[in-house]
């Protein structure tokens, strides 16, 4: 491509596993909790960002830009994870999302691979080669940072990572080459808890997956909402419940269509994400808390 300006390249989406892989042939990173962000350098003056879904996003992330402005680069397209950091360093989702629509320059991203650089298509390279490389432009005391591989036991990595309620990691093949789309030659391992919140109402809109809406114990605080995944059986006893714990719609949560809502007072344990989120995220539900 050498000589073509560079465009967005959908990215490489690693496989969500319940385990990380083992052996000496993977490398171990953290998952950033932030949104994939993909940065298109074509000249000083042409830098885009660009979402996981190619959506241009060069406005929101004005301090990125300029930190790819520093880079010693002639064009270059840079893979990574949009974050914005708390008080104790981790990624925080929360103030992410409202950074995005409030301060262009809260950001930093997470830089994880290369796929250009220079003129030269890198895809066909593997992926820890790629890595060195893409260390080797990276600047210190930026907005973009390299994300770092972690040594050791990936087993230990990831109760590592579960015990600071970080979301999980990413393994990648050393050797694997940058190919768009999903991949089993990349892998996510993520970390989940199971809590206990109280029901509000079920989501139920003809031909869409079902969702419950949910509630923090004893504040009645809406939560957010977990994909209804039960079994047959248990799907049932928990219609049966809707139907006999009906009631009004919180005042906040009038205007939810298609919702069949409930009283308080049912109770379900839920896996989702761990994390400080206002609001819970990738959550399911395993049953009934009164029914263990």
């Amino acid at each position: 491509m050498n000589g073509a300006r560079l465009t967005f390249i959908p990215p490489m989406e690693p496989k969500l596993v319940a385990t990380p892989p083992g052996g000496d042939d993977w490398i171990h990173e953290i998952k950033l909790d932030g949104y994939r962000a993909q940065v298109v350098i074509n000249s000083p003056e042409d830098i885009r960002v660009f979402t996981k879904s190619g959506a241009d996003w060069t406005s929101k992330f004005t301090g990125i830009v300029e930190a790819a402005r520093e880079l010693e680069v002639e064009n270059a397209i840079i893979d990574g994870e949009a974050v914005v950091t708390n008080e104790a360093g981790l990624p925080d989702f929360g103030a992410l999302q409202k950074a995005v629509h409030n301060d262009p320059y809260a950001m930093i991203l997470g830089a994880f691979d290369i796929l250009h650089l220079d003129g030269h298509d890198l895809r066909d390279i593997g992926c820890k080669a790629r890595r060195e490389i893409l260390y080797g432009i990276i600047k210190p005391n930026s907005r973009i940072q390299f994300s770092e591989a972690m040594p050791g036991d990936p087993k230990a990595i990831f109760y590592l990572v579960d015990q600071a309620g970080i979301e999980g990691i990413v393994s990648k093949l050393a050797d694997s080459k940058y190919r768009s789309g999903p991949t089993s030659n990349w892998q996510k391992t993520k970390s989940f808890t199971i809590d206990e919140f109280e029901l509000l109402g079920v989501e139920r809109e003809q031909g869409k997956a079902a969702f419950a809406l949910l509630a923090e114990p004893g504040t009645g605080k809406y939560v957010g909402s977990a994909f209804i995944t039960l079994g047959r059986d248990m799907k049932e006893r928990l219609w049966k419940r809707v139907q006999e714990h009906a009631g009004p719609p919180p005042a906040a949560l009038k205007k939810r269509p298609a919702t069949q809502w409930v009283t308080p007072g049912v109770k379900l344990r839920v896996k989702h994400l761990r994390g400080d989120h206002a609001h819970i995220r990738h959550a399911s539900l395993l049953g009934f808390s009164d029914e263990e």
